[in-house]
């Protein structure tokens, strides 16, 4: 199959243009003449395999795009627009991009009798299990635009915290990266040449002076064990971690680590309740709700916990109950699901578990952040200080015995 880009007119001389999927460009004029469009330019776009999205490094579909063309169908279909136009409308609005290209396959396929849900499951590289059962009830309930706005809001929040997330990570590994650079190239290029001096002064050195040619020297002379011990651990690691045993053991060593753990555990927590509550708030049922954020959590440990909790939900248990026997989550995610099976209101106090955890995360890592970066200043510091030390001490001690 290949891909055609097209300007057409419509029944009322509207321009169009978009992007249809045939097997030449006479079958794609014949395909556009059936949904009533008059093609005045076709040209071919690129070749794809049927049932692909083809994204690739470089035309990759974010989170944020895909939530502002959600809720722009949305808005086309609660102002009573069809299905079928909407889509060609929110496929214009992307233009020449990857997304814009599936949704006029998509628009396609629905156009030849197919459910919308249907369509996008043709395209799971995109389309996320979550989103393609949410557009599931809403076709069944008739409340499709409403369900797309609650898609969208969720899509958009989302994407505000991880870029909170990126944007305060940014700057200490920049920082990392940079010092870890010049300390590197001071001791290969600058030290070696200082040492070689300071051995011509022939006497004793001083122990730090000692030290920091011992560094160099293997540096210089041994990079390669080092390198080569690196590569060896990462290589163990991951030949250890693509094992069901290895995975779930680093998975769930995650949380155990200092600081950063318990931000990993209230992330993940936090994206476990307003995933679960948005489902539920759509109409999706508690099972088909736990197997969905199952697959979307990307921890083995905590799909496992997901898993049980799922399987007791099936024997007639509550979510409660089950979340708080498996250990695996904050004591709170437990405690508000019970009260909120209890007053009716699970989906608003799962909204709130997530908003609290959310808030947590982005306190913590603002904390955290704050107090690395003084820590990797004194750190470089102290490293350029111990150099200019060892560097500075056999010259003093060389003048005092001229003197």
């Amino acid at each position: 199959m290949a891909l055609f880009e097209y300007h057409a007119l419509d029944a009322n001389g509207k321009a169009r243009r978009g992007v249809v999927e045939a097997l030449s460009s006479n079958a794609a004029s014949r395909k556009l003449r059936e949904q009533g469009l008059f093609p005045t330019k076709l040209k071919g776009a690129r070749e794809m395999t049927a049932g692909t999205t083809g994204t690739s490094l470089f035309r990759r579909v974010t989170v944020l795009e895909l939530g502002v063309a959600t809720r722009q169908l949305s808005v086309m279909l609660s102002a009573g627009m069809p299905l079928a136009d909407a889509m060609a409308a929110v496929a214009e609005q992307q233009g020449r991009g990857e997304l814009g290209s599936v949704l006029s396959r998509v628009r396609d396929d629905v156009l030849q009798g197919s459910s919308l849900h249907n369509a996008l499951g043709a395209h799971p590289q995109i389309f996320q299990p979550l989103y393609i059962s949410m557009v599931q009830v809403g076709e069944a309930s008739g409340t499709l635009d409403k369900v797309l706005m609650q898609l969208a809001d969720f899509m958009d929040e989302q994407s505000r915290f991880n870029s909170q997330l990126k944007a305060a990570m940014t700057y200490p590994i920049l920082m990392f990266l940079v010092g870890t650079s010049v300390l590197v190239f001071l001791m290969t290029f600058v030290v070696p040449k200082i040492t070689r001096m300071l051995e011509d002064l022939e006497q004793v050195l001083p122990l730090p002076t000692r030290l920091l040619m011992g560094f160099a020297e293997f540096l210089t002379g041994y990079w390669w064990v080092l390198l080569l011990a690196v590569a060896l651990v990462f290589w163990v690691g991951h030949r250890y971690s693509v094992t069901n045993r290895g995975r779930l053991w680093f998975d769930r060593k995650k949380f155990d680590l200092p600081l950063i753990g318990s931000l990993a555990l209230h992330k993940a927590t936090a994206r476990f309740a307003r995933t679960t509550a948005t489902l539920l708030h759509s109409g999706v049922p508690l099972l088909t709700t736990l197997q969905i954020v199952e697959r979307l959590l990307g921890n083995n440990f905590l799909q496992q916990a997901v898993a049980e909790v799922r399987e007791k939900v099936t024997q007639g248990a509550g979510l409660a109950v089950p979340l708080r026997d498996t250990g695996a989550f904050p004591p709170m995610l437990a405690q508000m699901a019970a009260v909120g099976e209890r007053s009716g209101e699970l989906e608003g106090l799962l909204f709130r578990v997530a908003d609290i955890y959310e808030h947590q995360v982005q306190t913590k890592l603002n904390g955290l952040m704050a107090l690395l970066e003084p820590l990797m200043i004194i750190f470089m510091g102290g490293v350029v200080g111990f150099i200019v030390l060892a560097v500075l001490l056999p010259i003093f001690q060389a003048s005092q015995g001229m003197g």
